[in-house]
């Protein structure tokens, strides 16, 4: 296992310590007596500043280190964490996890993954780690670059929420009792800004950000302001839309929510607790025909990158969704024993998604659409992860004739996840990384508008 080029002063234990107290962790636990134990330690230093209207608000630094371990007494399972990792501190720790298990009940699909699926050849190199290094004022100064270039995108723009640079590195291992011992450096980067509009009619607020595990590949500073406060702007003068049934289209920004609620349904606790409205469907089309989804969890640079997951379960490629069929779901192991499957190395949650581009951009889109709701901004959590049932707030911009009219606030978009997956239209090249998601707009076919 190659050691990451981390200076000695960044990050505030080495790979090399990491390992150690992970093992003498182990070693503790099988001395107390369990049957097995896994510990994950880990190690971060981040920084964040936020300027508002030029003037520094908050600088925050932070440089963590910790320990979690889970012991095993038998289908027994306790588990605790410290942020100390002297000797005497990891021996009470694990000390706590061995008492918490013996005052918990058995549970059949308790224990470590299998042996057999565990991650054992060399660790790729996912181009996860790339330090900014930022000082506090090279941090200040682009703040204040975006802020700026917002402010400056129109008079109307009276207020800013602030604009925001921030890294974040980290470092980990995670070893179990069956001999597994990996771990991987990633980082975070990114900018943020925030701004507030207003005219006669009343104020606007919007924003933009960039986040990339390289700092190099973010949107410049200036981009992310104009954009923010473009997007401020043209959202002055919005007004209600009657009540009625039309097409949906959903900005890359937003659309990924939509595979969040899949993916919540399409997991393993869901599953098991027969909370999910994707229960019994898969091999069946829950997707319209035009949708492709495939889980990458080698993709360079990617958020959700790993060659094993929160447990040490080598990941896999796959397409979870071709033709509209789901092939897959989202499972740890222990979600996998209870449902009486194999797990999908999805401990600790799914890989980068990536949904296939189709031919046309926004406008495009909107052209297909014709008439109907752009949605930009998406508010309240009114789903209902048992049926399916939808009912958001939203706001964006009426589309008629294929063209954007006027700016929409105060709506509800409602109709049934089942219904909208398989009422995709279209999915547009405007793709956008959002977290895990990769997608571009999704257009789908009708719902329920609630407005005057």
């Amino acid at each position: 296992m190659p050691d990451h080029p981390i200076a000695s002063n960044a990050l505030p234990l080495t790979r090399d310590s990491m390992a150690d107290v992970a093992r003498r962790a182990l070693e503790v636990a099988r001395a107390r007596g369990a049957s097995d134990a896994e510990v994950e330690v880990s190690a971060a230093i981040g920084q964040s500043v936020t300027v508002r209207r030029g003037e520094v608000e908050t600088v925050e630094y932070n440089r963590d280190k910790g320990l979690g371990i889970t012991v095993y007494l038998g289908k027994r399972r306790g588990n605790a964490s410290t942020s100390d990792l002297s000797p005497e501190a990891v021996e009470r720790t694990v000390e706590a996890a061995c008492a918490i298990a013996r005052h918990t009940a058995e549970d059949d699909a308790a224990g470590l993954p299998d042996a057999e699926r565990l991650y054992r050849g060399e660790p790729p190199d996912l181009d996860l780690f790339h330090p900014w290094g930022l000082t506090v004022e090279e941090a200040i100064a682009i703040a204040r670059r975006s802020e700026a270039a917002a402010l400056a995108v129109d008079k109307r723009i009276t207020n800013s929420e602030g604009a925001t640079a921030s890294s974040y590195d980290s470092d980990f291992i995670l070893a179990n009792s069956a001999g597994f011992l990996g771990g991987f450096a990633s980082s975070k980067a990114s900018v943020g800004c925030g701004v507030v509009a207003e005219d006669a009619g009343g104020m606007q607020r919007d924003y933009w950000f960039t986040s990339e595990r390289n700092p190099a590949r973010l949107e410049s500073a200036e981009s992310v302001g104009r954009t923010a406060g473009e997007r401020a702007v043209r959202r002055l003068g919005g007004r209600r839309v009657p009540t009625g049934e039309a097409a949906v289209l959903f900005e890359a920004h937003v659309a990924g929510t939509l595979l969040g609620h899949f993916v919540s349904a399409a997991s393993g606790a869901s599953l098991y607790r027969r909370s999910s409205f994707l229960l019994d469907r898969l091999g069946t089309p829950v997707f319209s025909p035009a949708v492709e989804i495939l889980e990458d969890p080698f993709q360079p640079g990617g958020m959700a990158s790993g060659y094993f997951d929160a447990e040490g379960v080598a990941t896999a490629k796959r397409r979870i969704v071709e033709g509209g069929v789901l092939n897959g779901w989202f499972l740890s192991s222990y979600s996998a024993r209870k449902l009486g499957l194999a797990t999908t190395g999805n401990a600790g949650g799914n890989h980068n998604l990536v949904v296939k581009s189709g031919e046309h951009d926004l406008a495009g889109l909107a052209r297909l659409m014709g008439r109907g709701l752009l949605v930009t901004e998406m508010m309240g959590q009114g789903v209902n992860p048992v049926t399916g049932d939808y009912s958001r707030g939203a706001a964006g911009f009426w589309v008629e004739g294929g063209e954007i009219r006027f700016p929409v606030e105060e709506v509800t978009i409602a109709g049934n996840l089942l219904d909208m997956f398989r009422g995709i239209v279209a999915v547009g090249r405007d793709v956008l990384v959002r977290g895990s998601k990769e997608t571009g707009s999704i257009l789908v076919e009708r719902m329920t508008i609630a407005g005057d």
